[in-house]
């Protein structure tokens, strides 16, 4: 064996403008920031909901807990009649536009909603393009009635529909949804 020269220190380091750690920095803050999300509520049937002790980051969050002689225990809260229909209503309508075409128009859900008998003056709808004329990934459309409103989504092909509360403007969706 033979020993070779020694190598000198070429004087670099890594210093805090290494590439890898310029990348890990944003990973690690992720990763502590992720964690300190508090966990959603459990909801139960039977027993009372316990929630973490709120923080000053966590939203506020209203715990649901049916009534025992309620038909669905299982975390639903009971919709008034009128809302019930509605939301029968917007996903039938949502599920056909959805068959026929996974990424519909705006105008023509729209039509399609009014069609099937929701006042167009509380149907919104957002856009179906965005301001670059592409496709948005998912089109939603709300219907108002008295105090919720009823909001329903196509994302490739798949419906969801919910209900949510009227927003202190009198309207679904913040902003303009023509």
């Amino acid at each position: 064996m033979s020993r070779g020269k020694r190598q000198k220190p070429s004087g670099r380091r890594h210093a805090a403008g290494s590439p890898g750690l310029l990348l890990a920095v944003p990973l690690l803050v992720a990763g502590l920031v992720a964690g300190c999300t508090a966990p959603a509520p459990v909801v139960s049937g039977s027993t009372a909901v316990s929630s973490p002790a709120p923080s000053s980051t966590a939203s506020a969050t209203p715990a649901v807990t049916p009534s025992a002689g309620s038909p669905s225990a299982s975390a639903s809260v009971s919709l008034s009649p009128g809302t019930a229909a509605l939301k029968q209503t917007m996903e039938s309508v949502l599920k056909t536009i959805a068959a026929a075409t996974p990424k519909p128009a705006q105008d023509a859900l729209r039509s399609q909603l009014v069609s099937a008998g929701i006042p167009d003056s509380a149907v919104e709808v957002s856009a179906s393009k965005t301001p670059t004329g592409l496709d948005v990934d998912a089109i939603e459309a709300a219907a108002r009635l008295d105090k919720d409103c009823v909001m329903g989504e196509i994302r490739a092909g798949q419906v969801s529909v919910s209900v949510l509360p009227v927003l202190a403007s009198g309207k679904c969706f913040v902003g303009d949804s023509r």
